[in-house]
Order: C-alpha cells, then structure tokens, then sequence
C-alpha cells in the first residue's frame, strides 16, 4: 500500500507546509539493487586515541572502494595509509559549509573512561550535520563485557545512549547504529560494516550489534553471490515478508527451500519457481513435521545451510476475551513448533559447518502490545531462544540470531485502521512504514557465511520506532 503522506509532503507545496506547521517529513529512503556500490558517496573516519578497530575499518573502506577522509589525526591516517588509502584531510574549521558526507564512521574503541567520551562529542559536533540524505553515522566500540576494568565498560556502554540519541537527531532518512568488536574480533568486522554502510541498511536505525570472534572466515567471499552453493529453508515463503526473503537470499545466489501449509501451496509454487527454488508443503506444528523436514533437508539436499523461521500468524484479543485455541495456535505456529524443528536438525546434524539460524521476532515482543498478549509472548520467547541458543550453537560452528520487524508495510497493516496505520508510520526517527525488502535484507546479512562473528543478536527493523527500546 502506498503512503499517500509521504508522496505528499514532498511535493514542492507539501515541503512548505509541513515546515511551516511542523508535520513529520518522511524522505523517500535509498534501498540497495543489483550492482550498485557499497556506498556512494564520501566517507570521513574518525577515532579516539588507542582505538584497535580503526585499521580493520580502513581495510573494508580499501575494498569497498570508499571515499575517504580523514581529520588531522596522525593515528588514522597512518591506519588509512596501511590499507592503501589515499585519504584525503578534512578540517571543520576550514572546509567549506557545502562539504558533506555520505557516512561518518568513528572508531570509539579506544575511550577508557567517561572523560574520554568527549573525543565523540569532538569528532560528530562539527560533523554531523554534514551527513547527507539517506546517509549513515557509525560508532564502533569495544564490547562492554570483554572491557578490563569498570570505567572502560562503563564509557563503552555509555555509548548507546549516544548513538541511539544520533539516529533521532540526522533526519533527511539518514540512520546511526553501535557496532561493538570483542576481543580478537576485528576480522569479522566487513560484513557488518558492509551492511551499515549500504542501503541494504535502509529502515535499521538505533541498532547495537555485537561481533565475537568466530572460526570462520570471510576469505574468498563473492560479496556479490554471498550465499553461492548454499541452501536456504524459509518458511512461511509464500507472500509478504517471507517472500521477500526467499527473493533476496535467492538474488544472493542460494537455492532456496520454500515451506509453507497445503492452503498456500500454489502461491508457494509460484514464488519459490520464479526464484529456481524447490518447495516443501506441511504444517509445521505436525508432531512429524520436524522429522519430516529434517528428512526432506537430507535427501533431496544433502543438508541445509540456512533456516530461516518466518512462519507466523496472530489471533488478536484482549487477554480477559482470548480463548484458549487462539493462545495455543499462536504460541505453536510463533514458538514452539521453532524449538522443536531446531532441535531435531541439530540432533541429526543438518545445518552444516558455518551454517546460520535466523528467526522473526517483533517490536511486539520487545514492547507489548494491548489485544496481543500471545503474539508478544511468542515473540519475545523468540528473542529468549536467540539469547540462550547462542552459546551452544556457536560450539557447533553455527549462529542464531532475530530480526524484530515494526511497522512494514504489507497486507496485514493495510487492513488497519487508518489512524492505527498512520501513527505507526510516523513514529519513528525515520517517519514512515518499512518494506519487506528491509527485513529481508537484514536477514540476508545474518546469513552470509562472512557473519560468523555475529551471533545472539536481535536486531530491530524498524526505522527507529519510538516505542519499545
């Protein structure tokens, strides 16, 4: 469904008027196709004294072919000098007022207490209202937990607040997000980096990821083919966001398995063959159906690379009026039937080496939400599963992580009540509904085999909604 707000406020009138009034002026965002670069425009690096992640973020600027400048800053532009960059100096103090960026990027991992914080506050003052449309603010800290001594986490932990403060504050669709590196971690930065630059990013805003180290390796990566000679199960495929996902992990080169109920089979036929996929057909809260799709994994292709869990329904109602059916159908189909496929295909050792779980939660699951104590039960039970399966998948060389959707633009928030719809576009930092295509492109970036680093994280795709965290 089209935002006939947002077309409006950006005609030549439309721009005067909600200025003058004070209206939210939702920009159109930049989403990511075929062939376009990482980042298209300049990029200018930053970084506190004693930082260790600014040499790994020149190195991906190197290979993403960035734009890059630097401030007067002896210890970046030697970082930039190793990674073969011919940086060019930025000066706010002499550059002209016309002088923007396409991403400010500062490593802040180096800050060691709360005074050093004012090396953020030196770097973004100056710059940040150089940001472009649709550009991108990124602070990489060092993981609280795998700080030294007290002080440090306590500055590093102090720069959520920052960043999430940032992402409220750039406007014009532009987006900020926290990337903390553990320990021995700074080799599994460039996929992450990658993303956060690139309009694949497009609705994620106010995010804080976490990178550990991993066994795998991002050596020989085809960035545009990530997923080549993969397979990729997604279930619930055949409309709306899951089959924006079986496009996307599709345009990323996998074979993917597309599984939805028999009530939905030619619309999965339809979807999964125009990608040269293969389907399965079955509910999957069938006692059998986890056996069943372990089987099908192994015989028809020697085992699966990446499961993505989309399927899900809700069955609104106020606690005091909801049914026992309506709780026990939406917390099987959301929750349980998830641990018990996981279970079996970890049992039986499916998901090969290096192989990714990823599930859908929600900002329901994160907030609540009045009429749907269920599906925010189910919901945040998936997060709980991300956060306790985390540890024992990765001694498996696998990961899981969630994306939390808001407010995406599909068929089921067309239905809404004009108000409800309207208040859940405009409250965010950036204004309006998000696409399918965001949530899919989120997962895509937990699926490649470069974000073996990322593991146990939640990531909300939700233009930085106001409500929730």
């Amino acid at each position: 469904m089209s935002d006939r707000y947002q077309q409006l406020v950006n005609t030549p009138i439309g721009k005067i008027v909600s200025k003058q009034i004070g209206l939210p002026s939702p920009v159109a965002l930049e989403r990511y196709e075929r062939g376009q670069p990482v980042i298209s425009g300049p990029v200018l690096l930053g970084a506190a004294p004693g930082g260790r992640l600014a040499a790994a973020t020149a190195k991906v600027l190197a290979a993403i072919d960035a734009d890059v400048h630097t401030p007067l800053q002896e210890h970046v532009r030697t970082a930039a000098a190793d990674a073969s960059l011919e940086a060019k100096v930025f000066n706010p103090d002499a550059a002209p007022e016309d002088q923007t960026f396409k991403a400010l990027v500062f490593d802040a991992g180096g800050i060691e207490d709360s005074e050093q914080l004012r090396e953020v506050w030196a770097f973004f003052a100056p710059t940040v209202r150089r940001v472009r449309k649709s550009g991108r603010v990124i602070v990489l800290g060092t993981t609280p937990a795998d700080c030294t001594r007290p002080r440090q986490a306590t500055a590093q932990r102090a720069l959520e607040g920052f960043v999430r403060s940032v992402g409220k504050e750039v406007r014009k669709g532009a987006t900020a997000q926290l990337i903390y590196v553990g320990a021995k971690a700074e080799s599994e930065l460039e996929s992450t980096l990658r993303f956060c630059l690139s309009p694949k990013s497009a609705y994620v805003s106010g995010q804080v990821v976490r990178i550990a180290a991993s066994a795998s390796s991002a050596e020989g990566i085809d960035w545009e083919l990530p997923l080549a000679g993969k397979f990729a199960l997604v279930t619930g495929a055949s409309r709306g966001i899951g089959k924006a996902i079986a496009k996307v992990l599709a345009r990323d080169a996998a074979h993917v398995i597309g599984l939805d109920v028999p009530g939905l089979q030619r619309e999965l036929e339809d979807t999964i063959g125009e990608l040269g996929g293969s389907t399965l057909v079955l509910d999957i809260t069938d006692d059998d159906a986890p056996a069943r799709i372990a089987t099908h994994l192994v015989e028809d292709h020697g085992g699966v690379d990446v499961v993505v869990h989309n399927a899900g329904v809700t069955r609104d109602k106020t606690l005091g009026r909801m049914d026992e059916d309506r709780w026990n159908m939406v917390l099987s189909i959301n929750l349980s039937a998830q641990e018990r496929i996981d279970d079996e295909l970890l049992a039986r050792e499916v998901i090969r080496e290096n192989g990714r779980i990823v599930c859908v939660s929600s900002m329901s699951g994160i907030a609540g939400n009045a009429g749907q104590t269920n599906y925010a039960t189910s919901k945040a039970g998936v997060i709980g599963m991300v956060e306790s399966m985390a540890v024992p998948v990765a001694k498996k060389g696998l990961t899981i992580n969630a994306v939390a959707p808001g407010f995406i633009e599909t068929q089921m928030t067309a239905a809404m009540p004009i108000a409800t719809r309207e208040a859940g576009r405009r409250m965010s930092s950036l204004a309006q509904g998000g696409l399918p295509v965001d949530v899919a492109e989120t997962i895509a970036w937990f699926a490649s085999p470069a974000s073996g680093g990322v593991n146990g994280n939640v990531v909300r795709v939700c233009g930085q909604s106001l409500i929730g965290a």
